[in-house]
């Protein structure tokens, strides 16, 4: 019979999320490369097979039409600019990197899950002070902001797996450690 609340058990949990927290940041970070290209994809498919949702949505459609022509003509005229998304794509695969120590080694690594929780939560603030200034729709920053509490969700859960995990380990260590300091 397994335990499923021990260390092992534990253990496992914590990396399955962790997996899909890494995954989720790949594929976030891999996506801002192909930006022109995307968003040409995305404009072309409102007006042909996805048509109902940007019938559904024309401020959606207005709104990507908008950005396809103002990244394709910075790719255009100026494509020196566009090398911030190339670095926005490389900051996601860092961070993704960083999450192989708690992969690794979740107790000793808890800080980095907390500096990713703390990241999270700086994009709400982020979305709400940028957005307007670089004119970006609010309904669009609400979105950008759902990242944060998207991504901080399974690391709430891995934060309280691991806190487990931890005192599952020190559970022995401590019961025979006050015994030692008891005992005359």
């Amino acid at each position: 019979m397994s335990d499923t609340n021990g260390p092992g058990a534990l253990l496992k949990r914590i990396r399955v999320w962790l997996v899909v927290f890494i995954v989720c940041l790949v594929l976030s970070g891999a996506t801002a490369f192909p930006l022109v290209t995307e968003l040409r994809l995305a404009d072309e498919a409102l007006s042909s097979w996805a048509a109902p949702v940007g019938d559904a949505f024309p401020v959606l459609a207005e709104w990507l039409a908008r950005v396809r022509g103002g990244v394709e003509g910075a790719d255009a005229h100026a494509p020196y600019l566009l090398y911030g998304t190339d670095w926005l794509a490389f900051a996601h695969l860092v961070i993704a990197v960083a999450f192989y120590g708690p992969y690794r080694d979740p107790v000793r690594n808890i800080w980095v899950i907390e500096f990713g929780m703390i990241a999270c939560a700086g994009i709400v603030p982020l979305a709400l002070i940028c957005g307007p200034i670089r004119d970006i729709p609010f309904w669009w920053s609400v979105i950008d902001m759902s990242f944060g509490v998207f991504g901080i969700l399974p690391l709430l859960v891995v934060r309280r797996l691991v806190k487990r995990l931890e005192a599952a380990q020190a559970g022995p260590e401590l019961t025979s450690t006050a015994f030692r300091t008891s005992s005359p």
